[in-house]
């Protein structure tokens, strides 16, 4: 191993203890806000009626948005500060006041397409509209993934000419489609303890190497920290959470080489979100064998 490829290993491995303690001191915070009366809107019922607070989403969001963009390679460090705070945001919003009786029916891009037709603007669809920009602003950020190094090139040989950000509409839309699309997708699957975690984990450590790998070695460290207390049920992500680990892992997947891979993503993505509109993700979790265990894995009883 080079000495190049051992600093490498070695940045990636101390962003991902950071990213851990980051989410772990976080976490303190909030077990020590959830008592408390400004901890009470944060309060929820999950799905077995078993109390939980959803500050473990503005926990691990702050860890994944600080950690990205200490991780971010050149080129990418505004754009994934951007999509993580904004997500946060917007998710945290989504969390508080959709919780309010008048948006109960306002859920899924069906709900929020009904609120519109009504003269609603529902919190979901402020939470969709602030992460598009947020995404879209993000691609106007980003270099061209194609060329990750351009701007090291540059100052190596002036000859090259220099960076340039992402220009071409192509690279504009997989960028924003795949950082809004996966914001959404991972938090679709915050419906059971660990399971967005798990989804956000896994994917954060099949992404982890290559060129822009540190930009999600930080987000991994804190979603695996945040997941024994999102299994335990002392927390839930919420949109907050979800939101922002989804966005960051989708700005990784935009600086994949190869246009025809990254299209590819996002039409997978596309096809995940409007099925969930139609199929439930834990009925076909729960009849997929290997899904279902690894669902279940670590989980309390329901």
């Amino acid at each position: 191993m080079s000495r190049d490829d051992e600093g490498g290993v070695r940045r990636r491995v101390l962003l991902t203890l950071g990213g851990a303690a980051a989410a772990r001191l976080g976490l303190a915070a909030a077990a020590a806000l959830s008592g408390r009366p400004a901890g009470a809107p944060w309060r929820r019922t999950n799905y077995a009626g078993r109390p939980v607070t959803l500050l473990g989403g503005p926990a691990l969001a702050a860890a994944v948005t600080l950690t990205a963009a200490a991780g971010a390679p050149p080129g990418t460090r505004a754009a994934a500060t951007l999509v993580g705070a904004v997500s946060g945001l917007v998710g945290g919003y989504d969390d508080l006041a959709g919780a309010r009786p008048d948006q109960a029916r306002d859920k899924g891009l069906a709900g929020h397409l009904r609120a519109l037709r009504a003269g609603r603007v529902s919190a979901g669809a402020v939470k969709v509209a602030g992460i598009g920009a947020a995404a879209a602003a993000a691609a106007a950020l980003m270099r061209d993934p194609a060329a990750p190094h351009a701007s090291l090139r540059s100052a190596r040989d002036p000859a090259a000419g220099p960076s340039h950000p992402l220009t071409t509409l192509a690279d504009a839309v997989l960028t924003t489609g795949l950082v809004a699309g996966t914001a959404n997708l991972v938090n679709l699957l915050d419906l059971r303890p660990g399971r967005a975690a798990k989804a956000a984990s896994l994917l954060a450590a099949a992404t982890v190497g290559g060129r822009a790998g540190t930009l999600v070695a930080g987000p991994l460290g804190a979603t695996v920290a945040v997941l024994p207390d999102d299994l335990g049920e002392r927390v839930m992500l919420g949109d907050c959470g979800a939101n922002a680990v989804g966005a960051v892992l989708g700005l990784r997947l935009a600086a994949l080489p190869g246009r025809r891979a990254r299209g590819g993503l996002l039409a997978g993505v596309v096809a995940l979100t409007l099925a969930s509109e139609r199929v439930s993700f834990t009925t076909v979790i729960e009849a997929t064998p290997g899904l279902r265990e690894l669902d279940r894995l670590g989980r309390r009883p329901a």
